[in-house]
């Protein structure tokens, strides 16, 4: 990830959530927050987590002594408890005020936790926020109804996925490949490896949810 993609600001409105899953890299200081065992690839970045949540069964009691004596506040739930680790950190931010926030470590070996790490960028305690996952070159955020920016540099790649059946009104600017008022139907690849042609470009949703990947460079 670029570190002009991540600006900085005041402790209370920036934080990255970490997952137990691939590891990346963030170019700035951010306070972080980690589910469980993603307190390691937290500290593998040099960021001390604030808050460890979670059932605990990724993390040593060993660890969770040493990050509590650093000054984490841990927060252990019951391991059968509806909602995923992830959840509970996302959960967490929100509530205590963050604005913008990355995930980070949130891709990893099991594509049902990988979808679902994506699903979970949907809860509505998140609707105010800036939230997106970051994994190695790549960035994903979800995309309702509205108009929505992208920054990057002309050749970069952008994929535009329907994840809540089909997505409708779709109008996009500084894109190679325009879409004009058009319909992205749940199934076909039809959005997949867009380019940017600009520094900055637009996309404009009527109705639904897109799933947007930006690559850095083409993929």
């Amino acid at each position: 990830m670029r570190s002009t993609d991540i600006e900085r600001a005041g402790w209370r409105e920036r934080r990255s959530v970490f997952g137990a899953g691939l590891r990346s890299s963030l170019g700035c200081a951010v306070r972080s927050v980690a589910a469980d065992g993603g307190a390691r690839h937290a500290l593998a970045l040099d960021l001390q987590p604030r808050v460890v949540i979670g059932d605990m069964d990724s993390s040593t009691e060993d660890e969770l002594s040493t990050y509590a004596a650093a000054g984490a506040e841990i927060l252990r739930y019951p391991a059968e408890k509806n909602e995923t680790d992830l959840e509970l950190a996302l959960m967490l931010v929100a509530e205590r005020g963050a604005k913008w926030i990355r995930i980070i470590g949130a891709v990893g070996d099991r594509l049902d936790q990988t979808m679902a790490n994506v699903y979970l960028m949907a809860l509505p305690q998140l609707v105010l926020t800036d939230t997106r996952m970051v994994a190695g070159k790549q960035e994903i955020r979800l995309m309702p109804a509205g108009d929505h920016t992208l920054i990057g540099v002309p050749g970069d790649t952008i994929s535009l996925l329907p994840v809540s059946g089909d997505v409708r009104g779709i109008t996009t600017d500084g894109l190679y490949y325009p879409l004009h008022h058009d319909t992205l139907v749940f199934g076909p690849a039809r959005g997949v490896s867009n380019v940017l042609s600009e520094t900055r470009a637009r996309v404009r949703v009527e109705s639904g949810t897109l799933m947007c990947v930006h690559t850095i460079g083409r993929a």
